[in-house]
């Protein structure tokens, strides 16, 4: 072979090389940044359901073991000026009207902000409304949920969808997810349950590898981007926070969705290594928002974060 003719070829091979596309690295996030605290007060040490709006993020704050009372905090994202939220229909800064608060969600109701926060009580209200206008929130219903014609206490809510006479909601219990929907001005009533599909978990792949004892992590809350399909969905256990990603799902999905393989959040918390619990997650201009039960030696810490990098695509 002549030697321009090898050159050829060797130049051939170089250029093919080069077309040869690279295996992608799997996206993980596992660095977060402060926003501001959410103190105990004098009745309530537990962070529990959370919400991201466009402009306040908002965790409540419970009676740890009781469930009888709870309090509410808005936080502005950008500046973390903190508001303990006021009770506009029985005074004070206190409620006793959202059992466990596990969740919470966001609707806008004619022009007017609303949050739906599931209780996980076993009898009155699964479901409780409140209507806010600045800092100061109000009773605005109450709902019964049922699975079968029994009551149901999912730990989980998000809306999914509003239309002019209805909201369309997914709920979550552990790791199944339902479809629900409630008349758009409803103050009371009954929603029934009806099982979508399950969330992966055991086998899950946190930063391209598998976590050996995630099945025994707890459930928290979730979140579902409804324009992009998405859903992200925090476990926690100790000092470690883990959430999982799940792609193309809807109402419509059945069976078990898997989690994505190339994007996946994990704080291992060593400066709270008593308890470092996520509770709940927001999407706010494309930014992973989420609230914390967090504890070390010296006490409780409990926060709303960002994590660091990451922006929804």
């Amino acid at each position: 072979m002549r030697v321009g003719g090898r050159l050829a070829m060797a130049a051939a091979m170089i250029l093919g090389l080069l077309a040869v596309p690279q295996a992608a690295q799997a996206a993980y996030y596992n660095t977060y940044s402060d926003i501001a605290s959410t103190p105990d007060t004098g009745c309530c040490t537990g962070a529990q359901g959370f919400a991201a709006g466009s402009t306040y993020l908002y965790s409540i704050k419970n009676h740890t073991n009781y469930d009888d009372v709870s309090v509410i905090y808005r936080v502005h994202k950008t500046t973390g000026e903190r508001v303990l939220m006021t009770n506009g229909t029985s005074g004070g800064t206190t409620n006793t009207w959202l059992g466990h608060a596990n969740d919470m969600t966001i609707v806008d109701i004619d022009g007017q902000h609303h949050m739906f926060v599931v209780t996980m009580n076993s009898s009155g209200a699964q479901l409780v409304r409140l209507r806010y206008d600045g800092t100061t929130y109000y009773h605005a219903g109450s709902y019964q949920l049922r699975l079968n014609g029994a009551v149901a206490a999912p730990s989980g809510v998000n809306r999914v969808s509003v239309s002019s006479t209805t909201i369309t909601f997914m709920f979550k219990s552990g790791r199944t997810v339902y479809n629900g929907s409630l008349p758009l001005r409803a103050s009371s009533g009954t929603i029934d349950l009806t099982r979508a599909f399950d969330l992966q978990v055991a086998g899950a792949l946190v930063n391209g590898a598998t976590v050996p004892d995630l099945d025994t992590f707890a459930n928290q809350g979730f979140f579902y981007d409804a324009a992009k399909k998405v859903l992200y969905n925090p476990l926690t256990k100790d000092n470690r926070s883990i959430v999982l990603v799940y792609r193309n799902v809807s109402p419509t999905t059945t069976g078990t969705a898997p989690a994505a393989t190339d994007l996946s959040f994990r704080i291992t918390s060593s400066a709270y290594s008593t308890k470092f619990e996520i509770e709940g997650v927001g999407i706010s201009d494309g930014k992973l928002y989420f609230n914390t039960n967090r504890a070390n030696a010296d006490g409780a810490f409990d926060g709303v974060h960002v994590f660091n990098g990451y922006i929804a695509a």
